[in-house]
């Protein structure tokens, strides 16, 4: 959304998506990031074939080559986001759109770029209708490495930062994984592109770098001119457009809190997770590729309470094998060894399976074949993944999360399954860890009704706010009609997550968090009173969640819940922590300071 749009002077502020946090300021350029060229189209002669598709046969294997060498001359500077370029090294190897394209070329009697342009279509539509951003985001990375052969069939230059020769802020449409790597330099400050979202490789990859960004802002190149001074606050997902010389002062000086701030929190990202009167509770990160990992240990994660890997099947034309899972868990668990892996089976199927498997339409995917329902019908695909596991879980301390349950049947016949795949693992003489405990994701209603069942199944429970949320209140939240519906603090959310947590704890288990009300701070102490024993966040919000968890006394939370047990309507229950909140954190959250002006993107 934009206020006071067109190329003036007047102040004006733009609003994206917070990608990357921190808060720059300085002129912006315009720059030729990823998805700016056209392409042409023309028909060829049946003699022509064979000489386009080595064309492109060429383009594939130079952008191989300028790939190898990013990672190459980066990999001793920033390891960690190097693994996303090798994703997209493994994309242009592959059928998806390597063999479509030269397919196309032959069939269509089309020139490469046409070809190309046909193939990323069919490859938009696996994606299309998908709700789960984490799965959406996915295909801007086969849109990344397209434009790369794009530029390289037109020859472009592929680097558009080459020209960048002072410090400034940089826009386009989008910008790729490689090249927010390549921002890791004096001369850029910052970036805003019209394209991505929060979850996106690109915003991954900034996040890891620190590279302040927004992200998602339409129409920004049309709105923003060349040398246009602008303040970028990736923090709130702000672009403050032509400030006046009193708004740039105040900006200057939340900058200059910002700065403090995040350095005295900082210093918390390594200190034990310990509430005031001595209570210990995990905090781990959620992840989904082995890349991330680096980043997630350096925030503080005290291990991966959720691996979520989908991602090995949802890139590819062809399923994983075992190997090739294999070699991704062994990776991820030898990499944060001795921490704990929390890995769950596939969370796929319905609106989210973009890969060999097809079958018909579903009228409403979210609720029909899908996580442990897929995994149970596809049998030889999930063994295939409980293999890998089992086998990798000797490099480290490793969990097996299965999402999705929704009665006592699933989880035996899943423990039957993995009877009979431990069994064909002794058969074959291969290795591996007897002994990892099984848990389950609990974001069903019928999973909290039956949680004190399911608690005597199984070692851990993990419950799933994200789709809990959705299926208790009949809320889709990507419907712009009932999204604002969507309501972590509402009663009923809470007395659930009460429930599962009181049956787990009697049945001697633990029980962990792993949707987005792990991070939020103002649902923090009601979770701490609760008695969760692990919150698992996006890396970035461990640090403030451990800092907060240190200020905590389980009396004062508990006391907490225990009015909060009271209330009808999520108005009340935010009145309550509007009053609780500034008097136990007041760093965080009295006066507007601290945490609560960065939430907002508050000015000094």
């Amino acid at each position: 959304m934009m206020e006071n749009g067109g190329q003036h002077k007047e102040p004006r502020t733009l609003y994206g998506i917070a990608a990357s946090p921190g808060i720059v300021i300085g002129r912006v350029v315009r720059v030729g990031g990823a998805g700016q060229g056209r392409h042409r189209h023309y028909r060829l002669h049946a003699g022509e074939v064979a000489a386009e598709q080595e064309r492109f046969r060429a383009a594939v294997d130079q952008a191989e080559q300028e790939l190898a060498a990013i990672r190459d001359q980066l990999q001793a500077h920033c390891e960690e986001p190097l693994g996303i370029v090798d994703s997209h090294i493994l994309m242009l190897r592959d059928r998806m759109l390597r063999g479509r394209v030269t397919e196309g070329i032959a069939s269509e009697r089309v020139n490469a770029e046409w070809a190309l342009e046909l193939a990323l279509d069919r490859v938009e539509a696996l994606f299309a209708g998908i709700k789960d951003s984490y799965i959406r985001e996915r295909f801007r990375d086969v849109e990344h490495v397209a434009e790369r052969l794009f530029r390289l069939l037109a020859g472009e230059v592929t680097d558009p930062l080459a020209e960048v020769g002072e410090k400034v802020i940089v826009m386009a449409r989008d910008f790729s994984p490689e090249d927010t790597i390549r921002m890791r330099t004096d001369r850029i400050l910052g970036f805003v592109t019209e394209m991505g979202g929060a979850t996106s490789h690109t915003a991954i990859v900034a996040r890891s770098l620190g590279i302040p960004s927004v992200v998602g802002l339409e129409r920004l190149t049309e709105e923003v001119a060349d040398n246009t001074m602008v303040v970028l606050d990736g923090t709130a997902g702000r672009l403050h457009v032509d400030p006046s010389r009193d708004q740039l002062e105040q900006f200057r000086e939340q900058q200059r809190q910002y700065r403090r701030y995040t350095e005295e929190v900082a210093l918390y990202a390594h200190l034990s997770p310990v509430t005031v009167d001595g209570l210990a509770v995990a905090v781990n990160a959620n992840i989904e590729m082995v890349s991330e990992l680096g980043v997630a240990l350096e925030y503080g994660a005290g291990g991966i309470g959720l691996f979520r890997s989908e991602y090995s099947y949802i890139a590819a034309a062809a399923l994983p094998d075992e190997e090739t899972l294999f070699g991704v868990y062994q990776r991820l668990l030898a990499g944060c060894a001795p921490f704990p892996v929390t890995i769950r089976t596939l969370d796929i199927g319905g609106d989210k399976f973009a890969s060999a498997v097809r079958w018909g339409g579903e009228a409403n995917p979210a609720m029909g074949l899908r996580a442990i329902r897929f995994s149970l019908r596809e049998q030889g695909i999930f063994e295939t993944q409980l293999r890998a596991i089992l086998r990798a879980g000797r490099f480290g301390t490793a969990r097996l999360l299965f999402p999705m349950i929704s009665s006592r049947d699933e989880i035996r016949r899943i423990r039957e399954i993995v009877g009979r795949v431990k069994e064909g693992l002794r058969r074959d003489g291969l290795a591996f860890n007897d002994g990892i405990p099984m848990g389950i994701m609990v974001e069903v209603p019928s999973a909290v009704a039956l949680a004190d069942i399911l608690a005597q199944e199984v070692d851990f429970f993990s419950i799933g706010t994200n789709d809990l949320i959705q299926y208790a209140l009949a809320i889709d939240r990507v419907n712009e009609y009932v999204a604002h519906m969507y309501d972590p603090l509402h009663p009923a959310v809470l007395r659930m997550i009460r429930q599962v947590v009181d049956a787990g704890h009697a049945a001697g288990i633990e029980v962990g968090l792993c949707g987005e009300m792990a991070g939020d701070v103002m649902c923090l102490p009601l979770l701490l009173g609760f008695g969760i024993d692990e919150l698992s966040m996006h890396p970035l919000a461990i640090p403030y969640v451990k800092r907060m968890i240190r200020q905590s006394t389980i009396a004062d939370v508990r006391a907490l819940v225990e009015t909060v047990a009271r209330c009808s309507s999520s108005l009340e229950i935010r009145g309550h922590l509007a009053a609780f909140l500034p008097q136990r954190y007041p760093e965080e959250f009295a006066g507007g300071g601290g945490l609560q002006r960065l939430l907002r993107g508050e000015g000094g």
